[in-house]
């Protein structure tokens, strides 16, 4: 297994991440144990959750999948194996400390509530799951509308959030920062203000990326390039979409979309249009299509490490295997002949 540095941290983190927000949903605690077994022998060393995991996300079971991790620890004893992330959430849900954002306080709040349900004494990345100010991921980009935003609210806002940061930094709770679902301005600022008054500095960005989504190849790719702010993928088969398994408008029992219908907005004509091409090109080159996606955002420049989820252990082991797996350039580019003639597709 390849490893790569987490930004500037100085810690080292497995090319493909364990996520885990099928945990307590989808998947039973002996089965999110078993995943987390395989991965460590496949030398995966980084985890990925978040407060208000599993999804769909309830008040009923918010916080479950990071007590899974926790009672796997206790088990295995194997907490110092792992690179532990996970993510505190914006504005919008109101079972998760009233809908209350991030603010200097909140920060420390939710930190405290995810360390006292894994049952360890620090998390290693602690990630703001998506901006106070909103984003336009999970395609809101469609209309989203930047100048409704506060721009000196705005700063003001993650100014604080920083200090929250620091605090629990300071206190030895978490080791590094990162982001997810933001922007290429997003991130600078950031950047900017952590180097202006001494506050942790982020160490990635956990943004959405995969064959059919790929707005980071531009604007943020440049930031991770001359920054080292490195992308985590998350839904790197575009919520199982490219192993084809939906082709046909169809929903497997048990399958994520049996739960989201449209997959978080994903699912389309254009989406099944687009997945088409790429199960041809995996099929004219005798690959796996979830393999050969995933393989795909290996050799991005930009990647730090691709987040995987699975539902069973045979699309764990499909999907963990894609590390093994190098694309010619005769598949690359197809990739890229088929991108063209669908650019844009979710």
């Amino acid at each position: 297994m390849k490893m790569n540095p987490l930004g500037r941290t100085g810690m080292m983190v497995s090319e493909i991440c364990l996520g885990t927000m099928t945990w307590g949903q989808q998947n039973t605690e002996a089965q999110a144990h078993e995943q987390m077994d395989y991965a460590l022998t496949q030398g995966v060393n980084f985890f990925d959750a978040a407060e208000m995991y599993p999804t769909p996300t309830r008040a009923e079971t918010q916080g479950r999948t990071e007590e899974i991790i926790g009672s796997w620890f206790r088990a295995s004893r194997k907490r110092d194996n792992v690179i532990l992330a996970t993510k505190m959430g914006g504005d919008g849900i109101d079972w998760i400390r009233g809908g209350q954002g991030f603010t200097r306080a909140s920060v420390m709040e939710a930190v405290d509530g995810s360390l006292k349900r894994l049952g360890v004494d620090h998390i290693d990345l602690y990630q703001l799951h998506w901006p106070n100010r909103g984003s336009y991921h999970f395609r809101k980009h469609w209309g989203f509308n930047a100048s409704t935003q506060d721009k000196h609210g705005a700063v003001a806002d993650m100014r604080e959030t920083l200090q929250g940061l620091g605090d629990a930094a300071k206190a030895g709770k978490i080791r590094a920062v990162g982001l997810s679902n933001e922007s290429a301005w997003g991130t600078m600022t950031f950047l900017r203000l952590a180097a202006e008054h001494g506050l942790p500095r982020m160490a990635s960005i956990q943004n959405e990326y995969n064959l059919i989504c790929r707005m980071f190849d531009t604007d943020l790719a440049e930031v991770a390039h001359h920054e080292d702010v490195g992308l985590l993928a998350f839904s790197p088969l575009a919520a199982g979409i490219l192993t084809g398994k939906y082709q046909g408008d169809v929903t497997p029992e048990g399958s994520r979309r049996s739960l989201t219908p449209n997959l978080g907005g994903r699912w389309g004509p254009q989406a099944e249009a687009a997945t088409a091409a790429y199960l041809d090109v995996a099929a004219r080159h005798g690959l796996d299509p979830a393999q050969m996606a995933i393989a795909f955002c290996l050799t991005r420049p930009f990647m730090t490490s691709a987040i995987i989820g699975a539902t069973t252990m045979d699309q764990l082991r499909t999907a963990i295997g894609a590390k093994d797996v190098t694309l010619p350039d005769a598949v690359l580019d197809d990739i890229a002949t088929a991108r063209r003639a669908h650019p844009l597709p979710i």
